[in-house]
């Protein structure tokens, strides 16, 4: 066991030896200042008070941003049939690289902005980087340009919501919660179906249907920036609308995650183990092979358009899309809450329409307007299973700076497999794209195999612990905190609020 941060010393006083712990200043978690010498248990009434009252007013806002920024980035695949392609003199291989660069981007400066997460207030940071515009591009190099710079803000929402997520809700919470802001995709589809169509009847002004929907997007991600800054707090430790009582019952609300609220120190012990452990590979294989197929996202409208459906239909269709992924996503999320340790078997389950879908798309008629359709849908259903393995991630996995360095990790797949995945959708398998979906399937299969492999390896390590002699190694920790009369004092601190990572800290359980 690592105790690298701790020093030990003897009570003099007593005839009896005894352990103190003197805790590092670094090592103390945030949320300690608030729960350091309360209760142990609160009142379950009150916990549900609590969490009720986090949920009136961080979900709001949570999913206000996701679905914006979701917008944001998949204006893409509306303004390609909105004309953007054409006006901007847009190959297919520039169109996918304006698809890819964003990811590109993404995937570099996703660890720099989870330390900045770390570092800074995790509200503040995020605002700063909500938004970006790129109506007035009207060139490959000024659309790639601005890609790259939305894929570099872009970096810190998912991660940030994530710590965010953890910070506020206890495990068995968190499933639900990351459901519910990722419904906002889905939401955000079916918004942006309507703006596109709005869109294509704006006929006066030197500005075409795809610029104005840039700008559209442009100024409610503008307008959110600034909400965000003012009204969105950092930890339940400067919670706005709880008082000073309910922000000591909310941190000790959450002791149960043994994962504390926040702490401002990079360890790079932390990060050292995340990179050592078996799980981080697989879920990081597992985020990069499951996000090749998400490619869809970009080229669905084109797919839907060659199958000979009109710009105006396209665009409508895609609320279709939105409510199929709202649907899926709330089913998959109330399912795997509802039962224990249920997450890769539902999301597996959640894999298999996608898979009928990859078959009938290569072996339906091209005449089969109808079917082709329903088959692309049918392919989108997998979504449920990423949603459900980022909060799978972030409840299996402690200490803050191996939290975030996960998130990182599992973020970086993300971006390698959005990367890689356009590039699948060449000319030359036009129309059928029969390559790009055998592709897509191959990915189907590998993705559940992977999900089984993590749940038996954590499962695994569960067995190993409950085996393990009871270790009281951080029982005995204190840390100095200035007292009403202003006089230092010794407090006993929570192993909860110790910052330990989920290896050190041999109490903790993985949920599968």
């Amino acid at each position: 066991m690592d105790s690298s941060f701790y020093s030990e010393k003897r009570d003099e006083d007593s005839d009896i030896p005894s352990r103190h712990v003197e805790i590092a200043a670094s090592a103390v978690d945030t949320g300690a200042q608030f729960a350091t010498g309360a209760e142990e248990t609160i009142d379950p009434n009150e916990a549900i008070r609590i969490r009720r009252k986090v949920d009136r007013n961080i979900l709001p806002m949570m999913c206000l941003l996701y679905l914006v920024q979701f917008m944001d980035k998949t204006t893409l695949g509306y303004a390609a049939i909105l004309g953007m392609n054409q006006e901007a003199h847009l190959t297919t291989d520039q169109y996918n690289w304006l698809g890819t660069i964003f990811y590109l981007s993404y995937l570099v400066f996703e660890y720099p902005q989870n330390l900045a997460l770390q570092r800074f207030p995790v509200g503040k940071w995020m605002s700063i980087n909500i938004f970006v515009c790129h109506a007035a591009c009207k060139s490959f190099g000024g659309l790639f340009a601005a890609r790259f710079i939305l894929g570099i803000c872009e970096g810190s929402i998912t991660a940030g919501f994530m710590i965010i997520s953890s910070m506020f809700y206890t495990r068995k919470e968190q499933t639900l919660r990351v459901g519910y802001w990722f419904l906002m995709n889905g939401t955000a589809q079916i918004i942006l179906a309507f703006v596109a169509y709005g869109s294509l009847n704006i006929t006066k002004g030197k500005l075409e249907p795809w610029q104005w929907l840039m700008i559209i997007t442009g100024l409610l991600t503008l307008v959110l920036s600034v909400c965000f800054w003012l009204f969105f707090p950092d930890s339940p430790t400067n919670a706005w609308f709880l008082t000073p009582k309910e922000r000591v019952l909310a941190v000790n609300r959450i002791k149960s995650n043994q994962t504390g609220v926040e702490n401002k120190h990079f360890k790079k012990e932390q990060m050292i183990e995340v990179f050592l452990e078996p799980k981080t590979w697989l879920f990081f294989i597992f985020s990069i092979v499951d996000n090749i197929p998400n490619s869809l996202t970009n080229q669905g409208t084109i797919i839907i358009t060659s199958f000979g459906f009109t710009t105006l239909q396209t665009t409508l269709l895609g609320c279709v899309s939105g409510v199929i992924e709202i649907a899926t996503i709330w089913s998959g999320v109330e399912i795997s809450s509802r039962i224990p340790n249920s997450r890769a078997y539902v999301g597996a389950v959640y894999f298999l329409p996608s898979l009928l879908g990859v078959f009938l798309v290569n072996l339906l008629p091209w005449s089969d307007q109808v079917g082709l359709l329903f088959s692309v849908w049918l392919g989108t259903i997998q979504i449920t299973a990423f949603v459900m393995s980022l909060a799978w991630v972030s409840a299996t996995t402690s200490g803050h700076t191996k939290k975030v360095t996960m998130n990182a990790v599992m973020l970086c797949g993300y971006c390698i497999g959005n990367a890689v995945g356009p590039f699948m959708w060449q000319e030359k398998y036009k129309p059928r794209n029969h390559v790009p979906w055998i592709v897509i399937g191959v990915c189907y299969v590998v993705s559940i195999i992977l999900l089984m492999i993590i749940r038996a390896y954590l499962a695994n390590e569960n067995r190993r612990r409950d085996a393990e002699p009871l270790d009281t190694s951080y029982d005995d920790v204190y840390t100095e905190l200035m007292g009403s009369d202003g006089v230092m004092e010794k407090v006993k601190v929570d192993k909860e609020f110790l910052d330990l990572t989920d290896v050190q800290n041999r109490e903790f359980r993985y949920v599968l």
